[in-house]
């Protein structure tokens, strides 16, 4: 079943590709990007990991986590996804189990949709991953814009394996929510 807002994200533990111990979901006091992925030879997902490295900094300033699960093993994130440092947290779920109580669905048809109709963002990912990004499990990608007491404030399911949620909405979020800093009082 497919979450809304302003409903609670589910609370999950991991421990990351790294050994670091982790929440997801829940009342975390973080503002959180909880992005979930396929396989790790997805290049539709590599491409995105790629956009996500190069726009870290920026959000992390803003005082956005990312967190990005893959439904995969812990080798095969490393071997493709997080084949160089990644910046922000990455998991590797092989069960699909956070998938599962997100609400993500698996769908043939619609990863098939975007090969045919996202050729240049293939391509791109193709070229990190190689042709092992054409053996990739059937589930869809989605993302979630949690606040510090754990509401879902906006989610995207991808409705092909390449749909993602606009990187404007994941800005205006940060931007939004941004914490101030207190201002100076003069004396």
């Amino acid at each position: 079943m497919r979450l809304k807002p302003p409903t609670i994200a589910p609370q999950l533990a991991f421990t990351d590709i790294y050994g670091k111990t982790t929440m997801i979901g829940g009342a975390t006091g973080r503002r959180t990007l909880l992005c979930f992925f396929r396989d790790a030879s997805c290049p539709f997902c590599n491409f995105r990991v790629y956009e996500l490295t190069n726009r870290h900094e920026r959000l992390a300033r803003q005082g956005l986590e990312i967190i990005a699960v893959f439904a995969a093993t812990p080798e095969r994130v490393k071997r493709f996804a997080a084949r160089k440092p990644r910046p922000f947290t990455v998991i590797a779920d092989p069960t699909a189990a956070s998938h599962d109580a997100y609400g993500i669905q698996r769908s043939f048809w619609r990863k098939l949709k975007a090969i045919v109709t996202r050729i240049p963002t293939l391509f791109r990912g193709l070229r990190i991953v190689g042709l092992a990004g054409l053996n990739t499990n059937n589930l869809l990608p989605a993302d979630f814009l949690i606040d510090e007491g754990g509401h879902i404030v906006d989610c995207w399911y991808g409705r092909d394996a390449g749909d993602r949620i606009p990187f404007e909405r994941v800005e205006s979020f940060a931007a939004k929510h941004e914490s101030k800093p207190p201002p100076v009082l003069s004396v």
